[in-house]
């Protein structure tokens, strides 16, 4: 226990003073931004329908489920609202981000922790070109403008699931019309804002703990597997204990 416990405070120590060289490394990335673009289409390709099936199908069972629980109450015209707000404050932007961990956060630790083990890492020391630069900076900057994106579509196609379930659901039948409204009047522009900052931060976050834990890697290409599972897992745990505290921080500025 106390093993991991400092383990756990080496790798966040690291990953500050990662993010901190990255952050320098900023201006002379965007003077080439080509490794850049990539990454961008690389994140978007990677997860975008990923995103929209799984939110889809967390809507439209959401819906389902609150339909048959207010049926009895009639209070079915909020199942909109029920949904909405769902989606907006706590599924689309960790589902999101859980995703995000699946496709991107493995397969960026996959390729930092090959180069770490074969070495190729050292030789761009060697050569005097930081590592942040190439390996690290473009990842964070590209999750930046893709984590919006993919967090928005993924609260829409959570909103389209659940609409469609409740207008074709016989014990349900709420109209489009009706579904919509409710989501409108309980749905504020601060808790859509609130959604996307917070698959902002979960994004980076993923993203930076991917590469360092990559960096950290050592040994032989068993080591490598090893790598990847451990910054997997970390970063789901990672999401799960601070979400509490990033909605309670979001909720308090209001």
């Amino acid at each position: 226990m106390i093993l991991a416990a400092r383990n756990f405070l080496e790798l966040l120590g690291y990953s500050l003073i990662l993010l901190w060289r990255s952050l320098a490394q900023v201006g002379p990335m965007f003077r080439r931004p080509r490794r850049l673009l990539d990454q961008c289409f690389f994140m978007g390709n990677a997860t975008v329908g990923l995103v929209i099936l799984l939110s889809f199908a967390i809507g439209a069972v959401l819906a389902l489920q609150t339909g048959y629980s207010f049926q009895d109450f009639g209070a079915k015209e909020y199942i909109g609202s029920i949904v909405g707000l769902s989606m907006v404050r706590e599924l689309g932007p960790v589902m999101t981000a859980i995703l995000v961990v699946g496709r991107i956060g493995s397969a960026t630790t996959a390729e930092i922790a090959s180069m770490r083990v074969y070495k190729e890492v050292d030789a761009l020391v060697t050569m005097n070109i930081p590592p942040e630069r190439l390996l690290v900076t473009p990842r964070l900057v590209a999750i930046l403008f893709i984590m919006p994106i993919l967090t928005l579509m993924s609260i829409v196609a959570g909103w389209a699931g659940g609409a469609i379930v409740a207008h074709n659901t016989s014990w349900i039948d709420l109209n489009y019309m009706s579904y919509y409204n409710t989501l409108a009047r309980f749905v504020t522009d601060s808790a859509v804002t609130d959604g996307i900052l917070k698959g902002e931060f979960f994004g980076v976050s993923v993203v930076l703990i991917s590469c360092a834990v990559g960096l950290r890697a050592s040994g032989g290409p068993r080591q490598i597997g090893e790598s990847v599972t451990r910054a997997v897992v970390l970063s789901i745990i990672y999401i799960l204990f601070t979400d509490y505290f990033v909605t309670e921080l979001l909720l308090s500025l209001h």
